[in-house]
């Protein structure tokens, strides 16, 4: 059986790694077809070297650009790449403009498709990433889903019939990557001069955060004012947003860093007294490794990590600050996102559902 993944950006390439590694264990054979939606080498190609994946078959180096630029790119590239590999399965992840191109292309040629992390939803049309998951869902052939909300979520939708629960693949490699980075030294802390418990971790990139200046100046207020040092993990969008509108990013307790490489990541915000951020990926990673997130959105397809009490909602200056130096969280055992073994059920319902 030949699987073919289609990805762009770097949450993809973290599901990306345990579903390489299940593929090449059941001997599979896994095609790599990268979009370069990402094109920093921080957010893209280092991923794959610190993931074990090995380099990606296929490049198509889109780049940056609108969403009816990037996502057209790459339709009309991806076309001939599906007709050259012809895969049993086409499998997108996430919510990207990758997922929904790779969608398209895939079943207009009558490509069998499956949708990794199907079944969340933010329920924000305002968010691009909602429509392509909706999109994507409705188009895909298998719908494999990470949670019982996004399984609810499905059925709601009408999609039952295509959906398997498998669990989240994030939660593979994030268990894997945490045992590796666990007892080491963090690169960031040393280059900081911080100490572990002592520092929060942040990434804003999100287009309603950094789209308004109003915004922006607020959320990074908030940053500012903060009891411990901020290191900001500067996105390139959050760069350049922010020159365009001249609003400085270093200042008060924030410290601007490069984006780092995943172990790196994890590392620091195991260190870290908390997170801030917009992203969906830093959300759960965080309620995983048991650190408070506070999200910088109105809204989560992440809810189990807001009724568990590990994150929190803010958008405003006041609410960022507070809820980010709140108390701990109770603890809890709850595992939402699965056993740390997604990827290995993913390729065998994959099998399993195999057209022959």
């Amino acid at each position: 059986m030949k699987i073919l993944s289609v990805v762009g950006a770097r949450p993809q390439f973290v599901k990306l790694a345990p579903i390489h590694k299940a593929a090449l264990a059941a001997g599979v054979e896994h095609i790599i077809v990268h979009t370069g939606q990402h094109y920093d080498p921080m957010l893209s190609d280092v991923f794959f070297e610190d993931l074990g994946i090995g380099a990606p078959d296929v490049h198509l180096g889109v780049g940056s650009g609108s969403h009816g630029v990037q996502t057209g790119a790459m339709l009309a590239a991806l076309d001939a790449v599906f007709d050259q590999h012809r895969p049993d399965w086409v499998l997108v992840y996430g919510d990207t403009n990758s997922t929904v191109a790779a969608t398209l292309s895939a079943v207009k040629m009558h490509i069998p498709v499956a949708h990794l992390e199907a079944g969340l939803r933010s329920f924000n049309r305002r968010m691009p990433e909602e429509h392509n998951r909706v999109m994507t869902d409705h188009a895909a052939d298998l719908l494999l889903a990470p949670t019982e909300v996004a399984v609810t979520h499905l059925g709601n939708e009408g999609l039952s019939a295509r959906t398997v629960l498998v669990g989240d693949v994030m939660t593979d490699v994030l268990y894997e990557v945490r045992d590796e980075v666990a007892g080491v030294p963090s690169s960031l802390r040393e280059e900081l001069g911080l100490a572990v418990g002592e520092y929060y971790v942040a990434t804003i990139h999100r287009a309603d955060n950094t789209d308004d200046p109003a915004q922006l100046a607020s959320v990074l207020e908030a940053l500012a004012d903060l009891d411990k040092p901020v290191v900001l993990l500067a996105h390139p969008r959050l760069v350049a947003k922010a020159a365009a509108a001249d609003i400085a990013l270093e200042r008060g307790a924030i410290r601007v860093h490069r984006p780092l490489a995943y172990p790196e990541l994890i590392a620091a915000v195991l260190g870290s007294a908390g997170v801030v951020t917009d992203s969906g990926g830093l959300q759960k990673e965080a309620f995983l490794l048991r650190v408070p997130c506070t999200t910088v959105r109105t809204e989560t397809e992440w809810v189990e990590t807001v009724q568990l009490g590990w994150n929190v909602l803010a958008t405003e200056t006041a609410d960022i600050a507070a809820a980010a130096s709140r108390p701990r969280p109770a603890e809890t055992a709850e595992a939402p996102y699965g056993d740390g073994h997604a990827a290995q059920r993913v390729i065998q319902t994959l099998i399993d559902h195999a057209v022959v």
